[in-house]
């Protein structure tokens, strides 16, 4: 059906229809409805960002080759819509929300950690500066200058420890000259005599808020696509969740892993850094990934996922970290985050808003296809937050129910026996829908799915091992899709409760604080010297000749281990084997200290005890 209308707002409504739809002549409807648009001065910043999203779900989604061209073209002009409305003095806040920040032509403005502020500024040094306005208005980021500029300022402590209205401005100028404020600063930071971990505090606690204008960048979310070398076009309906099964898609052959280059990983890390920072978002280990680690998995349907690790350095005390980004077409689509001990990951996953009505099922399980070969893990944890907990975004979106009917089940019998309850509602009444005050009770609690038959070690026998591998930081986001049809879950998905329903680390750790309070009077560093003593003895070991990060590792898991009274009295082979896990945690590849971590029955069954029993610790 051709367009109908020359009304803006009548013509983006067919676009957003059409994108969705894949019967024969649509290719055509939205190449006629992109003509049309094209030619419009869309002065509505609510229908230019209507305009933007489309744009790039068809990048993303394309129907045929004959929509490519034009749909880059419009996207690679779009910054001149954008200071077009600008002249007009548009309401430009509306671009600069969670879900529409990036788009070229805009500003942006967040506080970021030193690493993504010092990747920012290298990235795109004209294009970023201090936002003075806020800085100094910041009664906690003026006490921090105190504490913090005298280190690269002679004599500032004259006037910042005893004067009032301090001239913080005429300070900098003076002992920056010609350099750039923010280069200057990030650069003092660079060469203070601390570790990395230090240095990145310190300046955090500045709160330094950073502006950066997109204009026509790469790195803009308008432009931040490549060209893949082949695309996929859709000419069929796409996948829905309800067309999606986790044991079908779980039990095809394992996904080919291909370890990248040092060079090519660094260029991935550089790729997600640009896709969270026109986002607003900051994840660890976008921001501090290993580029030696990353490896590349080429799944179908125009779907290529990275994953990698985090340097040694970096690194959990006792999980082990992975995370990942998918580009559909060349489109930066969602990002991924995979944290987990022994057969047990914690999977956060978030599509991105533009895109959760494309085939966000499917691509899911293509990532715990790839989690599960590079994890070897049998056990699936969801967080609450993913599917409600303090995330009205999930509850609006039915999160809880996406992952219901892919075949997970809550890790509390009482939320389960809610669940099983409104599945009941559902199916006596198709057009019920569960409140939100009940999806809120359900994301009490995390999800699970347990994986069935032997752990996939295809990738571990084609290469003889695994990959190697080595602020202010957000929470994973669900983002798994708009609302879903109300059917039942998978029927045959056992809703038994699992050995790792009740764990956390939070917990384990939070009695090891409190035990440090009641018998160290408190101090950190008298409970991990006596701690780690006490494990050295039981393990009969002389760390003397470990490296740094082995007796870090050492260190932190002795908090842990000297909480079990019988270690003394493990086998030699449970010690040897427990002190090849505790030395694997700094090695290149962490994915072999997880795998090994799931081969030391004894290990797991006291992390199990002491972690899912946290009165045992009181």
């Amino acid at each position: 059906m051709p367009p109908t209308s020359h009304d803006p707002n009548q013509l983006l409504t067919q676009l957003e229809a059409a994108k969705n739809r894949f019967d024969p002549g649509q290719a055509l409807l939205i190449s006629k409805l992109l003509a049309q648009l094209s030619k419009l001065q869309l002065a509505d910043p609510r229908q230019l960002i209507r305009f933007h999203e489309c744009l790039l779900f068809l990048r993303a989604f394309p129907h045929a080759p004959s929509l490519v061209q034009r749909v880059e073209h419009l996207l690679n002009t779009f910054h001149q819509r954008i200071e077009k409305i600008r002249a007009l003095r548009a309401h430009m806040a509306l671009f600069d929300d969670f879900d529409t920040s990036g788009i070229a032509g805009t500003t942006m403005q967040d506080t970021l950690s030193f690493d993504a502020a010092l990747w920012l500024a290298n990235c795109i040094p004209r294009n970023v500066e201090i936002a003075w306005n806020d800085y100094w208005d910041d009664y906690q980021a003026e006490h921090s200058r105190t504490n913090t500029w005298p280190r690269f300022i002679p004599l500032l402590e004259e006037d910042a420890d005893v004067e009032a209205n301090i001239p913080w401005l005429r300070w900098l100028d003076a002992a920056r000259g010609r350099q750039n404020p923010l280069a200057w600063l990030l650069e003092r930071f660079q060469k203070l005599p601390l570790p990395a971990r230090q240095r990145a505090e310190l300046y955090d606690s500045l709160r330094i808020p950073l502006r950066w204008r997109l204009e026509n960048l790469r790195l803009s979310r308008t432009r931040n696509w490549t060209r893949p070398r082949r695309f996929y076009f859709h000419n069929a309906p796409l996948l829905q969740r309800c067309e999606v099964s986790l044991p079908r898609e779980l039990s095809q052959p394992a996904p080919k892993l291909e370890k990248l280059s040092l060079t090519a990983g660094e260029s991935v890390m550089h790729a997600i850094r640009e896709v969270m920072a026109v986002r607003y978002r900051e994840l660890y280990g976008t921001t501090l990934g290993d580029p030696s680690s990353v490896v590349r998995a080429n799944l179908g349907r125009g779907v290529v996922m990275h994953f990698w690790g985090l340097p040694p350095a970096r690194r959990l005390p006792l999980r082990a970290y992975i995370a990942g980004y998918t580009l559909k077409n060349g489109v930066p689509i969602n990002y991924i985050e995979a944290i987990g001990l022994c057969e047990w990951i914690e999977v956060g996953f978030n599509t991105f808003y533009t895109y959760r009505q494309g085939e966000t099922a499917w691509i899911y399980a293509q990532a715990l296809r790839c989690l599960h070969v590079l994890t070897a893990a049998q056990c699936i944890s969801i967080y609450p937050y993913q599917i409600g907990q303090n995330n009205d975004e999930a509850i609006d979106s039915g999160a809880f129910w996406f992952y219901r009917k892919l075949g997970f089940r809550s890790g509390r019998p009482d939320l389960q026996k809610l669940c099983e309850e409104e599945e009941e509602k559902i199916a006596a009444n198709p057009q019920y829908r569960t409140p939100p005050r009940t999806l809120k009770r359900l994301a009490e609690a995390h999800m699970f799915y347990e994986l069935s038959g032997p752990v996939n070690r295809a990738f571990a026998s084609r290469h003889g091992n695994q990959p190697r591998s080595g602020a202010r930081m957000q929470p994973t986001a669900q983002a798994v899709g708009g609302p879903s049809p109300n059917e039942p879950a998978p029927k045959g998905r056992k809703n038994n409760p699992g050995p790792w329903d009740t764990f956390s680390t939070r917990d384990l750790a939070l009695h090891i604080t409190r035990r440090m309070s009641r018998e160290f009077d408190g101090d950190s560093h008298k409970i991990r010297q006596a701690f780690t003593a006490a494990v050295t003895r039981a393990l009969n070991l002389n760390p003397a000749r470990w490296t740094p990060g082995q007796r870090q590792a050492l260190e932190n898991w002795s908090l842990f281990l000297a909480l079990i009274p019988d270690l003394p009295r493990w086998t030699p082979n449970e010690k040897h084997r427990l002190i090849k896990i505790i030395r694997a945690k700094s090695a290149p590849n962490e994915m072999s200290y997880l795998r090994q971590s799931q081969h030391h029955p004894r290990l797991r069954a006291e992390l199990l005890r002491l972690g899912s029993n946290p009165n045992q610790l009181a």
